[in-house]
């Protein structure tokens, strides 16, 4: 990833808190590997009322687990409840509510005005945090939902660090922002493009990305409509009937142009961390239960440093070169800074064929270390073999590359590859290693 311009703050400065890093988890493992990597608190989906109906999501059992596991790390956990309820989505609510707070969750993340009022009646010592689905991107809105009740307003994506700032100058209440992953290209993700196409409602948890689909652009294909245009534009002669003139439509772009999407860039404001911290958020939020662990555990990682090494000496602060190059192993999608600083125009969207994957795999999970024989216990994540080239890295500053030598099972049985999903793989590491610590490969 190539450093970003870096627009100038020109807002009033805030307090220097330390901001809380919120990270995402799609089930109980990733739950444990954001703790494990930094977070400070983590947010989850249940069974129903989220908006991640395709993410794996928790069982009241898994909630319970990972609440446990979260405190011993001193870390919370959050439970997204922010669909727009239709008349049927209500029953079972109540239930639903009190489950969560037994199992110990410490807030919730809702939108739709009912499920607020019946969470502040029925469960009073669950917090409710406004989702960023409200779209509040003023401080007369935030103002009227701290007079609500609500200890903390998840700021839609749309709003400015100015805004932010001045919205932070009237109220005094916790502010949530997204800081780093996927942007919507609807308003605050209200979209009808995916129950239209798809019959899968995106404010029920369905949403199936259509703005991320290849579209093409065609024309009526009337007789006098298709003789008007250059002959360049004509649909092959292996097209569909029905896209030839004189039927339905004809496609404009050429066989050899790329199709068109509404996809936005990501986010990332790794680069800008004095910046959102100055200006008084409260909470830094990172996209994306339905991404990788690998994704997950390196995000989470990168920020928490740089956010430590902030709030250790403000004054003498540097981005460190080697937090973008981590970052960009787990990329996406190009990056930019969102609305933080100006309204994004066509260099922030995608339009083109893009490399959606991330470079890097996730190989192994370091499970265990021999100090004596230099030997790791790692199990194995994806198929890596001897003479490939990885990377350890790990919440404690592990970090270093080499070429994967010889492999052996568990019985000490020499092997030429690690094929099979989490046998348990002994080898040799060049520097010490530590459990949760992960290996990757380069795609």
């Amino acid at each position: 990833m190539e450093a970003m311009a870096q627009p100038v703050y020109k807002g009033q400065r805030h307090r220097l808190d330390k901001p809380e890093l919120l990270a995402p988890a799609g089930n109980l493992e990733k739950l444990k590997f954001a703790v494990h990597y930094g977070a400070d608190a983590v947010y989850i989906g249940g069974q129903k009322y989220g908006l991640r109906s395709n993410a794996d999501n928790f069982t009241f059992e898994e909630m319970k687990e990972g609440v446990e596991f979260a405190r011993k790390y001193g870390a919370k956990v959050f439970v997204a409840a922010n669909i727009y309820a239709h008349n049927e989505d209500i029953e079972g609510i109540e239930d639903y509510l009190r489950n969560l707070y037994e199992a110990g969750i410490a807030a919730i993340i809702a939108a739709d005005p009912a499920i607020i009022e019946i969470a502040q009646r029925v469960v009073p010592g669950l917090e409710v945090h406004l989702s960023t689905q409200q779209s509040t991107l003023n401080w007369q809105a935030v103002q009227f939902w701290k007079e609500e009740g609500l200890p903390r307003v998840v700021l839609g994506r749309e709003t400015s660090l100015q805004e932010i700032a001045e919205i932070k100058n009237h109220v005094d209440i916790e502010i949530e922002a997204f800081v780093h992953g996927a942007m919507c290209s609807s308003y605050s993700g209200r979209c009808v493009l995916s129950n239209h196409f798809t019959d899968r409602d995106s404010n029920r948890g369905g949403c199936c990305q259509s703005c991320r689909w290849k579209y093409d652009l065609f024309e009526d294909g009337r007789d006098e409509a298709a003789s008007s245009l250059p002959s360049g534009l004509q649909p092959p002669a292996s097209a569909p009937a029905a896209f030839k003139p004189g039927i339905t439509s004809i496609p404009l772009f050429q066989k050899e142009d790329h199709a068109f999407t509404m996809g936005s860039k990501d986010l990332c404001m790794l680069e800008h961390i004095p910046d959102l911290i100055e200006a008084g958020i409260d909470s830094f939020k990172i996209e994306g239960r339905m991404k990788s662990i690998h994704y997950v555990a390196t995000v989470v990682n990168v920020y928490r440093q740089a956010i430590d090494a902030y709030m250790e000496d403000p004054e003498n602060y540097v981005l460190k070169p080697e937090w973008l190059e981590e970052l960009n192993k787990a990329a996406n999608r190009p990056l930019n800074t969102g609305f933080f600083y100006d309204t994004p125009d066509h260099e922030d969207h995608i339009y083109e064929p893009e490399e959606k994957a991330a470079p890097y795999d996730f190989a192994g999970l370091v499970m265990d270390y021999d100090v004596t024989t230099g030997e790791a216990v790692i199990q194995q994540r994806n198929h890596f073999k001897p003479g490939q080239h990885i990377e350890f890295f790990g919440p404690e500053g592990t970090f270093f590359k080499q070429t994967v030598g010889q492999l052996k099972d568990e019985a000490g049985q020499a092997l030429d590859a690690a094929r099979h999903p989490l046998q348990r793989i002994r080898m040799k590491v060049d520097h010490p290693v530590k459990p949760f610590d992960m290996m990757r490969k380069r795609k």
